[in-house]
């Protein structure tokens, strides 16, 4: 069997920007050309995903980039057929690189009758071929739990504490973190610890799914800089309400930091319009032209964190070391100098 030289990228069409610029950022750390593998991922006319590699694969360690954001069936297709492709070529190990991890929000049964998606989609990830995921914010951790091979689970909010240091710096004194739910007290817990600042809680009673009938603020937000901290922003609708009860109770500011932009349906134009003063997410999922234009949208990248997990699973080094500000702050050096 051929030795593996250099972990090898291949990419679906769901976030080719991100894709590039992890190649990029491998570049520089290995200090020699790291590009995407030459292939095609096209569609027959009635919509069948075709994928052909051009590359020999034979004994390589792949990462396969491809969140499964919307269109959400179309790009999990592609992750799947890419991996099928990959092993049946004798690749060494196919590692999925999933920004986004599309049907997560589906982890468990609420009601009778209803499918835990997130563990279906996990068993056509190992039975594709697939040996190992990478994914950053699971909308529950314990979706991990969900295969039968190594996750290892990114987190934004050391890249969050980073920009929230470089953009508040001088008024760290007056943020607190919100949390718009109860459900998400843990992410923002985190968040707080790392800038040393105080939380808060907005307790939201939901009378059906999209609509909310009350919200009630936990915490004296009363003269402070709010960041609501979310992994998700899917249509805004509660993030701008949330924005809104904040400043009804005293916040001089409001800004939100959301790992995952899905920004569906009138999302843009509620962001657009609303008292938040900023929206800052990652570029885990592609960011459509009117986000992009978006004049209170700002967008941090992963890439620089994920080229160093991917090249640290490919070392056999740890992950979970990127969690640290020692660790990370290096990597995005420049990026937020004084």
């Amino acid at each position: 069997m051929a030795t593996m030289t250099e972990p090898k990228l291949i990419s679906g069409n769901a976030n080719q920007t991100l894709a590039k610029a992890v190649a990029r950022r491998m570049s520089m750390h290995r200090g020699m050309n790291v590009g995407l593998v030459d292939a095609r991922v096209e569609r027959f006319n009635d919509q069948e995903i075709f994928v052909e590699v051009y590359e020999n694969v034979r004994g390589e360690d792949m990462f396969i980039i491809q969140p499964t954001s919307n269109p959400a069936n179309d790009n999990l297709m592609e992750l799947l057929i890419i991996a099928d492709a990959l092993r049946r070529s004798s690749a060494a190990r196919i590692t999925a690189v999933i920004p986004y991890f599309g049907y997560a929000r589906q982890d468990r049964r609420t009601k009778a009758r209803t499918p835990i998606t997130a563990k279906l989609v996990a068993n056509m990830i190992a039975e594709s071929g697939i040996e190992r995921v990478l994914t950053m914010d699971l909308h529950a951790a314990q979706i991990q739990g969900f295969f039968d091979m190594p996750v290892d689970n990114l987190y934004a909010s050391p890249i969050f504490a980073l920009d929230i240091m470089h953009h508040f710096k001088g008024a760290l004194q007056d943020v607190m973190v919100v949390s718009p739910d109860v459900g998400g007290v843990a992410r923002a817990r985190e968040l707080a610890k790392r800038i040393g600042a105080p939380l808060a809680i907005v307790d939201k009673r939901r009378e059906k799914p999209g609509e909310i009938a009350e919200m009630t603020v936990i915490g004296n937000v009363s003269g402070k800089k709010c960041i609501i901290v979310d992994d998700i922003c899917d249509t805004a609708g509660t993030l701008c309400k949330a924005a809104e009860v904040l400043m009804e109770h005293g916040a001089t500011e409001v800004h939100s930091y959301i790992t995952h932009g899905v920004l569906s349906g009138p999302a843009v134009e509620r962001i657009t319009n609303s008292v938040m003063k900023s929206l800052v997410i990652t570029d885990s999922i592609e960011a459509s032209e009117a986000v992009k234009s978006c004049p209170n949208i700002r967008i941090v990248p992963t890439a620089p964190m994920f080229a160093q997990a991917i090249l640290n699973i490919w070392n056999g080094t740890s992950v979970s070391s990127l969690f640290e500000h020692e660790t990370l702050a290096p990597i995005y050096e420049g990026m937020y100098s004084a």
